[in-house]
């Protein structure tokens, strides 16, 4: 059971449960993705992914902007730069 950081505080963040869920598991397997392409198990992260989402949108770093064209949520997030960046070839 998830006790920390508290769901009716997520879903402030991101307007409802489907949001955060929908947010949290695009991140989770963006960030499970790039842990795959690092070769040395060291440099990987030891928090789990979905965890390591869920703290992003917490901390405020992973968010969901209205998307001005269209009334359809789009997600944003300032780790975006450095999985771009660390997942450069």
């Amino acid at each position: 059971m998830m006790l920390y950081p508290p769901v009716a505080e997520l879903v402030e963040k991101t307007g409802s449960r489907y949001q955060l869920v929908t947010l949290v598991a695009k991140r989770a397997r963006t960030i499970a993705q790039d842990n795959q392409t690092i070769e040395d198990p060291a440099e990987r992260s030891e928090q789990k992914p979905v965890s390591q989402a869920i703290e992003e949108v917490y901390t405020g770093k992973l968010t969901i902007k209205q998307d001005s064209d269209s009334d359809e949520p789009a997600e944003t997030a300032a780790a975006e730069e450095a999985v771009t960046e660390g997942s450069e070839e």
